[in-house]
């Protein structure tokens, strides 16, 4: 099977739960392929849970979920030693973050100090305990939802942790057909429970490095590294993005380049990653917003501004 069919396959799967959202699937699958994760925000009630325990069981891997509230300690997520009486020892009990799946639900409604423990997961996927380092499993990932509107009791994501996710992304409301089509095929019971896998962990592995051997020629190198400094001169910006930020646009655009079945990254690939992986690395100043400025809307006005490649 070609790789553009087997990533077909996989969201073609997942559509059999999440309904009317190819889009944001497509986004989960390109993040998979360059090793990323993935902050979804979005209202309650949207399918965030389903659409990551969806994508676990159609690749086969293994799913691990902590759900966020102010009293999670940093263990739960890498795990700790509790000492064995009968052995004399103490002994690793692993956390959520042991899995190749981790779904953060509701990252912001834990403790700034809950949140950090995430930092070396993310970057380094590994987690330190007692001075002993463990490994993550291979392939991982991590899926954090939080909810845009509800700000009691919440903590924000500092602008450090923010830049670790290789997207951000908004599901969104359904529209009417989709939503009769959802009613409908949940009238039988919840289509995950009866979801089977089309790809194997080995067959993701093999994926993971491939998108490496697409082609991005200077000239769209140059492209990207325009759009990601228009970001830091732009006078509406407090914060551009960051040199991570333009390695992920490189990185997203050659799996997009290959989940599209090619082998060679054109300008349209950049544009159309542009605003998943640069968004949510950037903050508006203050007065812009009050202007009724989004980030989205500018990051129109740069990528109209820099000149395309032919």
């Amino acid at each position: 099977m070609q790789i553009r069919e087997k990533m077909e396959s996989v969201v073609k799967n997942v559509e059999k739960v999440i309904i009317g959202k190819r889009n944001v699937i497509e986004l989960l699958l390109i993040s998979l392929l360059c090793e990323g994760h993935v902050l979804i925000e979005d209202v309650p009630g949207v399918g965030k849970t389903s659409l990551v325990s969806a994508l676990a069981k159609s690749l086969n891997l293994e799913f691990g979920r902590i759900q966020f509230t102010p009293d999670i300690l940093p263990s739960d997520i890498t795990g700790m030693n509790i000492f064995n009486r009968k052995t004399g020892e103490f002994d690793f009990h692993p956390g959520a973050a042991m899995a190749n799946i981790l779904l953060a639900d509701e990252i912001n409604r834990t403790t700034p100090k809950t949140q950090s423990s995430l930092l070396e997961i993310m970057e380094e996927k590994q987690a330190t305990v007692d001075g002993v380092t463990y490994k993550m499993k291979s392939p991982f990932m991590v899926l954090a939802t939080q909810n845009p509107i509800d700000y009691l009791g919440t903590y924000p994501l500092p602008e450090a942790q923010l830049d670790r996710f290789f997207m951000k992304i908004k599901i969104g409301y359904p529209g009417v057909d989709e939503e009769i089509q959802i009613i409908k095929r949940y009238q039988d019971g919840n289509p995950l429970s009866t979801l089977e896998p089309v790809m194997e962990k080995d067959e993701v592995l093999e994926l993971q490095k491939t998108w490496n051997d697409v082609i991005i020629k200077d000239e769209v190198q140059e492209y990207i590294a325009k759009i990601v400094r228009e970001t830091r001169a732009n006078s509406e910006i407090q914060l551009g993005v960051s040199p991570r930020g333009g390695i992920s646009l490189a990185k997203a655009s050659k799996a997009k380049a290959l989940y599209d079945g090619r082998n060679y990254v054109i300008p349209d690939d950049v544009k159309r990653m542009v605003v998943p992986v640069l968004a949510h690395r950037m903050i508006v100043k203050p007065q812009s917003s009050l202007k009724g400025l989004t980030v989205n809307a500018i990051l129109g006005n740069i990528l109209e501004a820099v000149p395309v490649p032919r």
